[in-house]
């Protein structure tokens, strides 16, 4: 070992095998040879007082998994050992750097109801209650979740495409866990499943921590009454659960060609309230593949989750519904045992009014409730029209009409009507108070068929339906993106053009235009009706002696549907009773003498 001994100050004397660095120390160093001078080892100074430097700051215990950014040991404190105590300089210094204070590093859990734009670092301490996924029209998939805290406050939560593959796998439905860091928009969500004003959206800096919460509720849902939907109590943008007992199947639709799966049941409540559901496709083949198998016995009880609402009838979403038949659920578990004795036991049938049409027991098919009391004829006998006629055509949407008021107009929260003044609140004759007017669609396309061509007005029904989203929704995110001139129309509504269409519309001669009551692209029913209805010199009417009753199957926004409009009072209306003995006939073609 070196004979050479390190110096610091005159008082100390290590020996250069410890560690000692000179460059975070204000004591002066000196290298000196021990055998050529002696070392007076005996402190020339005593700080007495020095053993009572204690650390003044907050002691605080860091949670578990929290930082030292001191890179020590914060619990350390000086001990009353003489031996221990800090050494004193020439000029009566201590040594020693003053005690280093404990500092909590970790913050308090935000409110979720607090949740504003005002920044983007929230933590938040949450159970996710429910995630789907969504893909949109392009193929682009991403996320969206709903979480609640303590106190039962609920927000939606959006991660986009480009950080699906970090969070796909990490998230856990019923998982409680800490959030950081997200961004806040307002919540306009095409179709919403809470009542917070606000929604999150992932950022590449939001982090998020599975850790067990026992103060928030375990996962539960919000179930939306009956008799609420049959008052039509229910927001044109919201997505309901809902729960019954199923007491009718009104309708089977076989997976065919040109058409999608369908079954419609009766739900009834716990009241005695009773309303039409409609399961598409694979929500309805699972209810079919469940009451099919002959190991199923009893009553059915259904929960579904994220249930679109209108008209006071329920139908699946395209995304996010969940479909629960008799689950072993508290939920379900106890509906069932609220049941009457004698229901639990029965397991429900088809009524005999419907199985392969769409209005039970009716002799009318789909294409003959289209054409019903209307007249059938092609595009180019439109002209000659005199009065407002109800008619039948097929054609095909070449460009947009563009009118001086754009593609929307402001109307009620409820019902289609326009709205008085799009900037105040006001009570619709519908019986709604709106406070605030929405965005509808009304655009006015050319449609042509062969070398005619007339004007057509889409309303808001059909249009959203064509395009999977609402003109409100449409609207706010032109906005967002800069662009509020109505008169700019988007690019999303190219969709709705170059197609091929039954069409069911009222002309309006003195307008030389035609609204849209009804349409359908489905290739096999457009063939249809061009091939046996629609004749060119004849112009019969498609009638019968009274009104087939209906049962109107609402279809998720995504696709294209039969839509009923309000205007339109005929066979559909929900006043209609009996069934005609009478079919609608199909025309006759004539053909040309020779």
């Amino acid at each position: 070992m070196s004979s050479k001994k390190i110096v610091i100050s005159r008082d100390v004397i290590v020996d250069e095998i410890r560690t000692f660095d000179s460059r975070i120390s204000a004591i002066p160093v000196q290298e000196i040879d021990s055998q050529k001078a002696g070392i007076d080892f005996q402190p020339k100074i005593a700080l007495p007082e020095a053993a009572e430097i204690r650390n003044t700051g907050p002691e605080i215990d860091l949670p578990h998994g929290e930082i030292d950014f001191l890179g020590g040991n914060l619990n350390f404190q000086p001990v009353n050992d003489v031996g221990q105590q800090p050494f004193a300089t020439e000029n009566g210094e201590s040594s020693r750097r003053p005690a280093r204070q404990r500092v909590k590093m970790s913050r308090k859990v935000d409110s979720v109801k607090d949740i504003n734009d005002s920044k983007e670092t929230w933590r938040l301490a949450v159970r996710i209650i429910d995630v789907w996924s969504v893909v949109n029209n392009k193929g682009i998939e991403h996320l969206e979740m709903i979480v609640m805290n303590s106190l039962g406050d609920r927000i939606q939560v959006l991660i986009r495409h480009d950080h699906l593959l970090k969070w796909k796998e990490v998230i856990k439905e019923n998982m409680t866990c800490i959030i950081n860091n997200g961004s806040v928009y307002n919540n306009d969500f095409q179709w919403k499943v809470c009542d917070h004003s606000k929604k999150i959206v992932f950022l590449g800096g939001t982090t998020m921590k599975a850790i067990e919460l026992q103060n928030i509720p375990p996962k539960g849902y919000f179930f939306k009454d009956f008799g609420e939907i049959l008052q039509g109590k229910c927001k044109t943008d919201r997505r309901e659960d809902i729960i019954g007992a199923v007491s009718e199947i009104n309708h089977i639709q076989s997976n065919t060609p040109g058409k999608k799966v369908v079954v419609s049941v009766v739900l009834k409540d716990l009241k005695g309230n009773c309303i039409n559901c409609n399961l598409w496709e694979i929500y309805g083949s699972k209810f079919l593949a469940y009451y099919n198998d002959p190991k199923n016995n009893g009553a059915i009880v259904i929960l579904l989750t994220h249930a679109m609402v209108k008209d006071g009838q329920v139908s699946n979403a395209w995304s996010g519904s969940k479909l629960l038949i008799n689950e072993d659920i508290p939920e379900i578990q106890d509906f069932m045992s609220k049941l009457p004795t004698n229901e639990q036991k029965e397991k429900p049938t088809q009524s005999a009014k419907s199985l392969s049409n769409w209005s039970g027991g009716s002799q009318y098919s789909p294409v003959e409730r289209f054409v019903h009391n209307a007249k059938c004829m092609s595009l180019s006998q439109f002209c000659k029209i005199k009065h407002e006629t109800l008619c039948v055509t097929v054609a095909t949407t070449l460009k947009f009409a563009v009118s001086k008021y754009g593609w929307f107009y402001y109307g009620c929260t409820r019902c289609s009507s326009k709205a008085p003044n799009p900037e105040k609140a006001y009570e619709c004759s519908c019986g709604q108070k709106v406070e605030q007017p929405i965005p509808r669609y009304k655009i006015e396309i050319y449609v042509s068929n062969g070398e005619s061509k007339y004007r057509f007005v889409f309303w808001d029904s059909e249009c959203a339906a064509i395009l999977g989203m609402t003109a409100e929704f449409m609207h706010n995110s032109m906005v967002e993106n800069g662009e509020d001139d109505p008169m700019v129309y988007p690019d999303e509504l190219e969709m709705l053009l170059n197609k091929k269409m039954a069409f069911r519309v009222k002309v309006q001669p003195t307008f030389s235009q035609a609204s849209v009551w009804k349409l359908c692209d489905d290739e096999a029913f457009v063939k249809e009706i061009e091939n046996d209805y629609i004749v060119e010199d004849q112009t019969l009417s498609a009638s019968g002696e009274n009104d087939p009753e209906s049962i109107i199957l609402m279809t998720p926004a995504k696709d294209v549907v039969i839509a009923d409009k309000g205007e339109e009072v005929d066979f559909e209306a929900s006043g209609a009773t009996q069934l005609s003995d009478t079919k609608p006939s199909k025309k006759l073609k004539i053909e040309p003498s020779s």
